[in-house]
């Protein structure tokens, strides 16, 4: 059963390993799921926007939550693969969720509707809508300053209530925003940082986890930061990620997944296209990643 109590840890925000061509690179999607079981996250999240969901085939999509499904049944993690979907309308995304469900997705992670510019109301009515004709689980995916809608704290506290919305991906940097949400969502709803850069804050502040785009690469470090905060230790939670800072600057200079994508041979998992219209980043800025990762790798060795 798929609710709230799963949703606590890290959830890494997966990359699409793939072919020039778009295809799924099996091998390195395969790889990928393997390096994150044996991390030790809490979930998977593939193709989200990390996933570079706008430029994926239809076909590649599905295949890749297929991959992590079948990757986490083959290792036997139990852990939830919560499939992103960034589509602008009530119909494509229904038909992705159905896709995704029969993939084996334990949960959907549907973002707020965008472009066409909808009320409070309106966006109220789209999560109540697709949660009642999903048959798996949703998570809200907020990301204001990708989709020019922040949900106002009331709506959230509304959706929490549903029984098949269980949580939510808070990419809202807006702190006092994100304090008013934990405040009033209904004990079986569980709120999830959806930033790297501010997860300590957001753990500290009520959410129960977070969806981290920089543990594909390091999850060894954010599970030993979320243990931190859990276990009462905010001040060594937070030196840690002053130590990540440098690594979250590099990765985020350019479009994610970009330079995540240039640098994942680091993890046997040598699949560095990008889909039109990202573009391999700078040269520099690669090599500069490669130093700062390699850093990373000695002060936070994996665990067997």
């Amino acid at each position: 059963m798929m609710n709230a109590s799963r949703l606590q840890g890290i959830f890494t925000a997966l990359p699409t390993p793939v072919h020039a061509d778009a295809s799924l690179h099996v091998e390195a999607a395969d790889g990928l799921v393997a390096y994150q079981v044996r991390g030790k996250v809490s979930g998977l999240v593939p193709v989200g926007g990390t996933g570079e969901y706008g430029a994926l085939p239809r076909r590649t999509r599905i295949q890749m939550v297929e991959r992590c499904a079948q990757g986490v049944a083959r290792h036997g993690s139990g852990m939830p693969v919560i499939a992103g979907i960034l589509d602008t309308g009530y119909y494509d995304a229904l038909a992705a969720g159905q896709e995704f469900a029969a993939a084996g997705a334990d949960a959907l992670m549907v973002v707020t509707p965008y472009y066409t510019n909808p009320t409070q109301a309106g966006i109220r009515d789209y999560y109540l809508r697709m949660a009642d004709a999903s048959s798996v689980p949703l998570v809200i995916y907020e990301i204001p300053y990708r989709t020019r809608h922040a949900i106002q704290p009331e709506i959230l506290h509304e959706l929490s209530r549903h029984e098949n919305i269980i949580g939510m991906k808070a990419c809202n940097t807006d702190m006092y925003h994100f304090l008013r949400v934990v405040a009033g969502v209904d004990p079986s709803f569980a709120v999830l940082s959806g930033e790297d850069t501010l997860l300590p804050l957001h753990l500290m502040a009520g959410a129960a986890g977070g969806v981290v785009v920089t543990a594909t690469m390091i999850p060894q470090a954010w599970t030993r930061l979320y243990a931190l905060v859990r276990g009462g230790q905010s001040q060594q939670a937070l030196a840690l990620h002053r130590d990540l800072m440098p690594m979250m600057n590099m990765m985020f200079a350019e479009t994610n997944p970009g330079p995540l994508k240039a640098v994942l041979d680091m993890i046997d998992c040598a699949a560095p296209d990008l889909l039109c219209p990202l573009s391999p980043p700078a040269a520099p800025l690669v090599a500069a990643l490669r130093s700062e990762m390699q850093r990373l790798f000695a002060a936070y060795p994996a665990q067997d």
